[in-house]
């Protein structure tokens, strides 16, 4: 059960800060709004994207949450990251960063599945 608590814990605060603390501090910056803009989304999508980031990351690493929404944010995080990698396919072409969001989304599965071994 401890390696379990220690997987899920440290899956789920790389995805925290990846996906929480990471937008927090650098989505108001140039260079992110040029990422955003590079992609074709108009700088309101980053803006929003960045929001919603904010708060899935927060419920997953609040265990005060209820199960139920803490799905949802599993969820968001998946489509962020299959819908970053295709957005990336589609501009940047076979690329390294077009692979980095599967990276992302293997940590989020790990966390996911330890999730639901230590609140079985």
């Amino acid at each position: 059960m401890k390696k379990d608590k220690i997987i899920y814990w440290t899956t789920t605060t790389i995805i925290f800060l990846f996906e929480g603390v990471m937008p927090a501090l650098t989505f108001r910056t140039a260079m992110a709004k040029e990422g955003i803009k590079h992609l074709g989304y108009p700088e309101y999508f980053g803006n929003a994207l960045a929001i919603f980031k904010i708060l899935g990351a927060l419920t997953l690493i609040i265990p005060q949450i209820p199960k139920r929404i803490k799905e949802w944010a599993y969820t968001g995080f998946a489509f962020d990251f299959l819908f970053a990698s295709i957005s990336y396919f589609a501009v940047e072409g076979i690329v390294f960063a077009s692979f980095v969001p599967f990276i992302f989304l293997g940590i989020l599965a790990l966390s996911y599945i330890y999730h639901h071994k230590i609140n079985e």
